[in-house]
């Protein structure tokens, strides 16, 4: 029963940002002791509470995470849950994971328990078993919530939010809600409405309205019967509808890609078996479409390293450390993404590739020694020279071959042109074939080690450039711009069977490419959609069937979500707006919010102390919003959105004690 002089907390959004408030505010709580103020906690949230949309239950195994076994957590665990309240549910999913191995965890179906049997750290779990730890973290959350804190899970969709001194009188009148003078009204999907004192809106990922160029395809598959299907959660398609044998043209080459090409190969029957020399054949089983794939790379996202730690144990940043990036701020200096960080990761990414090359694998340049002792010494240099004389001393030491350019990794068949489609489909078996080797070679890879130390200080710079760290145009135009495609490109793909797979999906001929930067439109003579690549000549491929993979975009101000429209048309948020290095502002895609913790900002500027945001609607704020938290990492940097949730469940309880 629900103390009706509790502080009431609506929590939009039960995923895992919505379990991380939740459980903050009940460790909190606890941590208080008797003197806590009592709350009765509404998690609003039309899926289950815990997995969300996203990490359903219910999905295809098929559907694996892009990180192992040993990277996330949706609560402060391991060295990073020593500086705040003891959680009632804090392991990380590799250690819920090892709990269920070990018989700990009821209530489990067989599926659940044969892939956690199957399973080791370092490995690539399924999304369904990371939901049902999200789940089961929730559960425990609540089941250990001390008196005076009272949680309901509310299985319905908020669509509008007001305050109760903005709503109209009628829409009072029959509101049976306890409600106190102040505090706010949501309106759920079903009619019904509830009251809260303050709200936290953690929303995830919503719907979007189409870009131009979207929209045009949809329409010319409209009036030509055709089929076209939008953005996406993977989860949420229909993949059996797309018809065996036809071709299908797939657009986007990132994490949805390999969802996509997995349910219309394996999913329809394929079978994937090791051949010799670590590869992997494909035995189709007649059902498969035919997939046509392209991006503006024209290649797939790099898989992921065969590790057994989450950043390669041979990394170490020299350079781009906390103490060198966040002195920029805390001497109240405000730098530039290209201008003061990127040089400093750029010489670890660059150690890191030949400090590994040099390792006495057979691939080292001559004298090695004297070659680390030479780029050491340019690598420390002060000021734009470290650079010429970098490459200078590579020049000298290191075949041409060889040398890594990491900004060229971007576009690895930059302005190469392609006599035709087979030559396309060679030259990139070639390069998946190379970097699923890459992947099996570990720590011995120099591009992965590389790779490994690009991801280790995205993890800085996610500090340095939080919170207005860096300008806006730095921002924009640098960060946003170049470095993010870049880096999210190599470090944040697919686990390393992905890659192997889609090498044999080649060699089986069910998956060909289109090329680089295509163009996607409609075939007037042939009746159909037709893609092209201006680098690979005299081929085209046309389809009755386009498929975007893709997830709808994270941009508030192009959201369907009927509570996001309200809150924007109301005024009650507004989209934050930077300032482009022409000087004219620019809409950025997330809500103007105030420093941590976050409270919305509405439309006259006025910072709301009752409204909080957490997760993806941060990302004008913060870089890498989608991100989930790393177990064991610091707060305030793997672990940021918990450090987040943990500021905000610590205003509510001050609120609530006032």
């Amino acid at each position: 029963m629900e103390n009706q002089e509790a502080r009431r907390v609506a929590v939009i959004g039960g995923g895992p940002r919505g379990t991380s408030v939740v459980e903050r505010l009940i460790a909190q709580h606890r941590d208080l002791g008797p003197g806590a103020p009592a709350l009765a906690l509404h998690v609003i949230e039309p899926y289950e509470p815990g997995p969300g949309h996203v990490w359903q239950t219910g999905q295809s195994r098929l559907f694996l995470m892009n990180t192992p076994c040993l990277y996330p957590t949706v609560v402060p665990a391991g060295p990073a849950a020593a500086d705040v309240a003891a959680s009632p549910g804090g392991i990380s999913f590799d250690a819920w994971r090892t709990r269920v191995n070990d018989g700990l965890v009821p209530g489990l179906g067989d599926d659940d328990l044969a892939e956690c049997a199957r399973l080791a750290s370092r490995d690539f779990p399924s999304r369904a078993l990371y939901g049902r730890y999200l789940a089961w973290i929730f559960a425990e959350v609540v089941r250990q919530a001390p008196d005076g804190v009272t949680v309901v899970h509310h299985r319905k969709e908020a669509v509008g939010l007001r305050r109760l001194e903005d709503a109209a009188e009628d829409d009072l009148q029959d509101d049976d809600e306890p409600w106190s003078a102040g505090g706010w009204r949501i309106l759920l999907d079903d009619g019904s409405r509830l009251h809260a004192d303050d709200v936290v809106l953690a929303l995830g990922h919503l719907a979007a309205t189409l870009t131009p160029e979207q929209e045009r395809l949809q329409d010319v598959a409209a009036r030509h019967g055709l089929q076209y299907w939008p953005p996406a959660v993977p989860a949420d398609v229909a993949w059996a509808r797309l018809p065996a044998r036809k071709t299908v043209l797939v657009r986007g080459l990132g994490l949805n890609f390999f969802d996509a090409m997995i349910q219309l190969t394996e999913g329809r029957g394929g079978t994937f078996s090791p051949m010799d020399g670590g590869r992997l054949d494909y035995a189709p089983s007649g059902r498969e479409p035919r997939i046509v794939a392209a991006s503006r790379r024209g290649v797939p996202y790099r898989a992921k390293a065969s590790l057994d730690t989450y950043i390669p144990r041979t990394v170490t940043l020299r350079f781009c450390t906390p103490a060198r990036v966040l002195a920029f701020r805390q001497s109240g200096v405000q730098p530039g993404f290209d201008h003061d960080l990127w040089p400093l990761l750029h010489r670890d990414v660059l150690w890191a590739y030949y400090t590994t090359l040099c390792r006495p694998t057979g691939r080292a340049p001559a004298a090695p020694e004297a070659f680390l002792a030479g780029l050491d010494t340019a690598l420390g240099l002060e000021g734009p020279a470290w650079e010429a004389a970098a490459g200078d001393a590579v020049a000298r030491a290191v075949p041409a071959d060889l040398r890594l350019d990491v900004e060229a990794l971007a576009q690895p068949f930059a302005r190469r042109r392609f006599a035709d489609g087979e030559e396309y489909a060679a030259a990139v078996l070639a390069y998946l074939d190379a970097d699923a080797a890459g992947s099996a070679d570990g720590e011995d890879d120099p591009l992965k080690m590389a790779i490994g130390a690009m991801n280790a200080g995205r993890s800085v710079i996610k500090q340095a450039v939080a919170d207005g760290g860096i300008s806006d145009s730095s921002w924009n135009a640098e960060l946003r711009g170049w470095f993010e495609p870049l880096v999210e490109g190599l470090a944040s793909g697919p686990p390393p069977v992905r890659i192997a797979q889609l090498a044999a999906l080649v060699r089986a001929g069910i998956v060909r490419f289109v090329g680089p930067n295509p163009s996607f439109g409609f075939d007037q003579d042939e009746g159909l959609f037709r893609a092209t690549s201006p680098w690979v000549h005299g081929d085209s491929f046309t389809a009755r069937y386009l498929v975007e993979a893709m997830m709808p975009a994270n941009r508030v101000t192009t959201s369907l979500s009927p509570l996001m429209r309200t809150l924007l048309e109301d005024g009650t948020v507004r989209p934050r707006t930077l300032m482009g290095e022409d000087g004219v502002p620019v809409t950025a895609a997330g809500l103007d919010v105030t420093l941590p913790p976050y409270r919305a900002v509405d439309s006259t500027g006025t910072a709301q102390d009752d409204l909080f945001v957490i997760g993806l609607q941060l990302s004008s704020v913060q870089w890498g919003t989608a991100i989930a938290a790393e177990a064991g990492a610091p707060l305030e940097a793997g672990g940021r959105t918990l450090l987040d949730a943990d500021l905000i469940a610590a205003a509510l309880l001050e609120r609530a004690a006032n």
